[in-house]
């Protein structure tokens, strides 16, 4: 089997995995925030010298990145003007008209990624159902176009009232921009989000503009860098929903990409929830930023078309700003290992979303942080060795750890040791928070499911977040480190369509229907073809329906013959609501269609030999009440010939993993840790 590349870059890690011949081989590099492809090229060549691996025999190179979701969230994007239909410029500010805490006064919304001056309106209008009201005024557009210039406008977003049902005055506006303003980017609301909904329609589309420059010129200088390495594979991009894409689509919609990174972890969950046969999974990958939580039920992730980037307030609903694209649906908070603690004006500990990084990172990395991190509490309590961290490429200072504690939290208790365990009790308590309310939100229980935990910091805490959760079973897989990008390697290439066609399910036209279905099916079968996605290919065709008069739907999947609608959809209400409403109509608003080929063979094997654990020592660990010792094993590239009894800690090269008192670990087949709670 040929040799392939996995990089995902996240907010404090860039992990990058090798699969060849003699298995993979993995390594973390602290992301480079300046240049993040300097850190890739960085991780890319230590793999390839570990595994000896010549850059001609990569065959493909796949990444995640969580560029354009910090663009998005710092502000860091072009300048990017809006033209939209005469009078309809303030939709992207007024956004739904509610309030998303009605009891706070002094919520804020987050602004408009693009300011009222450089939103203008265009004289054209196209009615609901595609009809031509009001002929498109190029007069009006030229004008909009060069006040925008003016202003030093570098993308321009085009979002027209009801494209999603005609879009001949956006392409209209896009062929005029590109002959007379070939410098400019231009996004169409007709392209990137074809769907009924005004406001989520042109929010997606101001997002992709937004941060179409940036990702474009990206991934071109790191396609170039990957080249002048040696390795002449083309490069495939992880994209929110759970699949690989093109370098040339990815450029076109980079907003399809902010939750790339999660959702790999999510193919990871999902694949080893059917080599174990777990049929209810909930998905835990913590890393140095955030924490992802996502429900996964007989082997497949929930998945949306919804999502919500940096939700500022309490990661309450509605206080995002809300894009339109296919995404793995999970919940996720700022609790990573860089969460920064701190006492607010109430004197109340808060951990997070604030995190430091790698620029400085936590204090115990000696590169000039002062803040205390989870990461600092960790070290004090024992769960981390200094000595054994990243493989041992660089110690964790402990002083600096009790320094930066004392300092910050010294109204907490003159124990830096307590101080830390507040840390960590708070972390995982909001860990176990947003399960609890991601759970309910989908009707969904969490007890019965075995806990799967991935990413550098998740095995340290996954034992105490189930214990929080009521759970008995954690898994760690082999290469827990480094889970997300491990994912890309299980993703297949795949790509989503989306149409919005409204009508009540007595009224379909199934001819109509039918031939916007291979239209859809064309347009994925292109971007599959220019991936050379192997075959088979298969498609998935969902329906987003309602009852009448209902303000949300819900994704009911069909088959290509469309029989059964009722049926279908009262089946998948009732699952998620566990009620059906007779006799009300029902209607479709929206339809996609998504078209995925093949997996690739992988060379993660399922078999590994028994090999004996380790001991390396012994550990100063903090249990709650006390200081104790307790053994440090290496965690062997193998299945454990005994069990090990907690409390232990149990070390590899880019994780760490805790067992607590009255839990048990031993391992599975395929070499991932199994950590039971005793009876």
């Amino acid at each position: 089997m040929s040799a392939r590349l996995s990089v995902d870059i996240g907010g404090t890690f860039t992990d990058v995995v090798l699969e060849h011949e003699g298995g993979y081989t993995t390594t973390k590099v602290l992301t480079t925030y300046d240049d993040p492809a300097s850190g890739v090229i960085a991780g890319v060549e230590e793999v390839l010298e570990q595994a000896g691996v010549a850059a001609s025999e990569v065959t493909s190179v796949l990444h995640g990145t969580t560029l354009a979701t910090n663009a998005l969230i710092e502000r860091r994007g072009a300048v990017t003007g809006m033209l939209t239909t005469l009078g309809h410029r303030d939709v992207i500010e007024m956004a739904f008209e509610n309030r998303f805490e009605q009891y706070d006064i002094n919520i804020d919304r987050p602004q408009p990624l693009v300011p009222r001056f450089l939103r203008l309106g265009v004289a054209e209008r196209t009615l609901h159902d595609g009809e031509v009201a009001e002929a498109l005024d190029m007069a009006s557009v030229k004008q909009a176009v060069a006040t925008l210039c003016d202003e030093g406008v570098e993308s321009i977003a085009v979002c027209l009232l009801h494209s999603y049902a005609n879009s001949a005055h956006e392409r209209r506006i896009e062929e005029f921009l590109k002959n007379e303003y070939p410098q400019l980017s231009v996004t169409l609301s007709s392209a990137v989000c074809p769907e009924i909904r005004e406001y989520e329609r042109f929010s997606t589309t101001t997002a992709n503009a937004y941060v179409k420059p940036l990702m474009a010129a990206y991934l071109a200088s790191l396609a170039q860098k990957i080249r002048h390495l040696g390795i002449g594979a083309e490069m495939l991009l992880m994209t929110s929903g759970g699949g690989l894409t093109t370098l040339a689509t990815a450029s076109e919609y980079p907003i399809r990409l902010v939750e790339s990174g999660p959702a790999g972890g999510a193919m990871l969950a999902a694949h080893l929830a059917v080599q174990h046969q777990f049929d209810e999974v909930l998905s835990f990958d913590m890393g140095g930023t955030t924490a992802k939580i996502c429900l996964i039920d007989e082997g497949e992730p929930l998945s949306s078309r919804s999502f919500e980037v940096d939700r500022s307030y309490r990661f309450k609903k509605g206080s995002g700003l809300p894009v339109r694209i296919p995404v793995v649906e999970m919940v996720e908070i700022g609790a990573g290992g860089g969460s920064i603690a701190r006492v607010d004006e109430l004197g109340r500990v808060q951990v997070g979303p604030h995190s430091a990084g790698s620029e400085p990172g936590p204090a115990c990395y000696g590169r000039g942080g002062t803040s205390p991190t989870v990461t600092d509490a960790d070290l004090v309590l024992g769960k981390l060795s200094a000595n054994h961290f990243a493989g041992g490429k660089f110690a964790l200072d402990t002083d600096q750890a009790n320094q930066a504690l004392y300092t910050n939290l010294s109204q907490l208790s003159d124990d830096v040791t307590q101080q830390a365990f507040v840390v960590n009790e708070i972390v995982e308590e909001n860990m176990a928070a947003a399960a609890r309310a991601h759970a309910a939100e989908w009707g969904r229980e969490l007890s019965s499911r075995c806990l799967l935990a991935f990413g550098g910091a998740a095995p340290l805490h996954a034992a105490g977040l189930a214990k929080k959760l009521r759970m008995n079973k954690v898994v760690i897989p082999t290469g827990a480190g480094v889970g997300s990008a491990l994912g890309f390697l299980l993703a297949p290439i795949r790509f989503e369509v989306v149409r919005s066609s409204v009508c009540d399910i007595n009224d379909i036209d199934y001819t109509q229907i039918s031939l916007m279905l291979d239209e859809m099916l064309g347009e994925a079968s292109a971007v599959l073809a220019s991936a050379r996605a192997p075959l088979p290919w298969s498609e998935r065709v969902n329906a987003y329906m309602r009852y009448a008069g209902q303000g949300y739907e819900i994704a009911v999947r069909l088959d290509r013959s469309l029989s059964n609608l009722r049926q279908a959809f009262e089946t998948a209400y009732a699952h998620l609501y566990g009620r059906v409403i007779p006799d009300m109509p029902v209607e479709v608003l929206s339809w996609t269609l998504a078209l995925s080929g093949a997996r690739e063979a992988t060379l993660l094997k399922p078999n590994l030999s028994v090999v004996d654990v380790q001991k390396a020592g012994a550990q100063r660990y903090f249990d709650g009440e006390k200081q104790i010792e307790i053994p440090l094993y290496l965690r062997p590239a193998g299945r454990l010939d005994s069990a090990v009894m907690g409390p232990a800690v149990m070390v590899e090269d880019q994780t760490t993993t805790v067992v607590p008192e009255g839990w048990r670990c031993t391992t599975l087949a395929d070499g991932a840790l199994l950590i039971e709670e005793e009876e």
